[in-house]
């Protein structure tokens, strides 16, 4: 029983792939530098990676925003966060943050439950929702200018920059996909950490995996299954809908989004800046669309060209939408759960069912 309620989880790492993927090879594929099986099989390989590369990372600051301690708890947590993000793509094929969604819906739990919310936790997940796209504008612009006065002064020709070009968004794609499971993993498998199914040590073979890490490479299977078989639309939407865009900018903008959820997402690179007595900054699962649209408005900005608002609105209003869905959805479903299928949607009482417990007890 404890193995199916991991299929939200599952659904929801599809949903990711379906949608996170067009926000690092949409504007490729947009631009007919990379085709969709191309970009498909790379997306899925370094995903899966990146997975099992950020197993600990992100996923402690989701722990602490709430440590949900019921496999049904767990279960309805990501159905809710998927059934917000699979809802929204597919009556507008935009882009939608998984991040928000998931973060939403873990309120939802909090809420149900009687579970205080982590303030620290929840501010630094709010603060990266500004912090990641203005980030990656900031990257993209200079990037771009960087780069087009290097062209200028080397005076290369148009070919040699479309060859290289295609090379450089095809190794851009991969390490962002390596960004994405690094860091988004969390959003698709964290919820069910503390409840995993897994042995504390499986055997894989000739290899042996800690129960998290197990259940990290089960998420990046997901999340693969998703840029395989759905994320092709979202990708024309988001490369061709929000800004025109060249294909050296749209190398650009795979690059500064990468590098965005790189720097919230590598533990390893945390560990680095301590060793050198250097401040870092928390881990916390960032959202690929953010920074994927900030770095296209960066290089808009850059470029002095214009911004089609139309699109950039529905994505905003996506935006909002995502975590208020997700939150609806958790609480209608945890009641559900708990009142009609009689299942614990939490370990332990809420606060206040306690205290009446006491009370009665004593009386």
């Amino acid at each position: 029983m404890s193995w199916l309620y991991l299929t939200s989880g599952l659904f929801l790492g599809w949903s990711l792939g379906a949608n996170d993927a067009a926000n690092l090879f949409g504007t490729a594929v947009a631009t007919r530098m990379l085709k969709f099986r191309t970009a498909a099989l790379v997306g899925s390989v370094f995903v899966v990676l990146g997975a099992l590369a950020g197993a600990h990372g992100t996923t402690k600051t989701l722990g602490r925003l709430g440590a949900i301690d019921a496999p049904a708890g767990a279960f309805m947590v990501a159905l809710a966060a998927a059934l917000a993000v699979v809802l929204l793509l597919t009556r507008t094929s935009l882009p939608v943050s998984i991040t928000q969604a998931i973060v939403g819906a873990i309120l939802g739990w909090n809420l149900f439950t009687g579970r205080p919310t982590d303030a620290k936790a929840l501010t630094q997940l709010l603060s990266s929702w500004l912090i990641s796209p203005l980030l990656a504008g900031a990257i993209a612009a200079g990037l771009f200018l960087l780069t087009r006065a290097w062209l200028q002064r080397r005076r290369v020709h148009l070919l040699e920059v479309d060859a290289w070009t295609r090379a450089a968004l095809l190794a851009a794609g991969a390490f962002g996909a390596f960004g994405l499971g690094l860091n988004d993993i969390a959003n698709v498998m964290g919820v069910f950490v503390r409840v995993s199914p897994f042995p504390e040590t499986t055997r894989l073979g000739p290899l042996s995996a800690t129960n998290v890490e197990a259940l990290f490479l089960l998420g990046g299977l997901a999340i693969a299954a998703g840029i395989c078989t759905y994320s092709n639309r979202v990708m024309l939407r988001l490369g061709s809908g929000l800004a025109s865009l060249s294909p050296l900018a749209a190398l650009l903008v795979v690059l500064s989004a990468a590098i965005v959820l790189f720097l919230f997402g590598s533990p390893a690179l945390q560990r680095l800046l301590h060793a050198w007595h250097l401040p870092g900054w928390p881990l916390v699962p960032v959202s690929a669309t953010q920074s994927v649209v900030g770095a296209i408005l960066g290089i808009s900005l850059a470029r002095r060209t214009g911004i089609r608002l139309k699109p950039l609105g529905e994505i905003a209003v996506g935006w909002v939408v995502a975590p208020v869905a997700a939150l609806t959805f958790a609480l209608v479903g945890l009641f559900v759960v708990q009142n009609v299928f009689e299942l614990p949607v939490s370990a332990t009482p809420r606060p206040a069912a306690a205290a009446r417990a006491v009370a009665g007890s004593r009386s």
